[in-house]
């Protein structure tokens, strides 16, 4: 089972590309570290206080790959620094 996710994020406290990027990359790196994730930036790349994210998990189950995408999420929420707006999900 493949399941694919984008979120979008807005980052208020980000004033520059370079504040919003060092955020980003902090969180897409450890994603990727603690999860069997597959994470990159999809859109909004020259908007500095906002961004897309896709995640990417297989898996053998839809079960699995269902509970290592809520705890990526989970995750992602816990970070202050920026706020969940949108979530889709799909499974392939």
């Amino acid at each position: 089972m493949i399941v694919y996710m984008e979120c979008e994020f807005i980052i208020p406290t980000a004033h520059s590309l370079k504040e919003k990027r060092a955020v980003l990359k902090s969180m897409l790196t450890r994603s990727k570290q603690r999860f069997n994730v597959s994470a990159a930036e999809v859109d909004h790349q020259n908007v500095w206080q906002r961004t897309r994210i896709a995640f990417v998990t297989v898996s053998s189950s839809k079960e699995m790959a269902d509970k290592e995408m809520e705890q990526v999420l989970q995750y992602l929420e816990s970070n202050p620094e920026w706020e969940c707006l949108e979530i889709q999900k799909e499974y392939l």
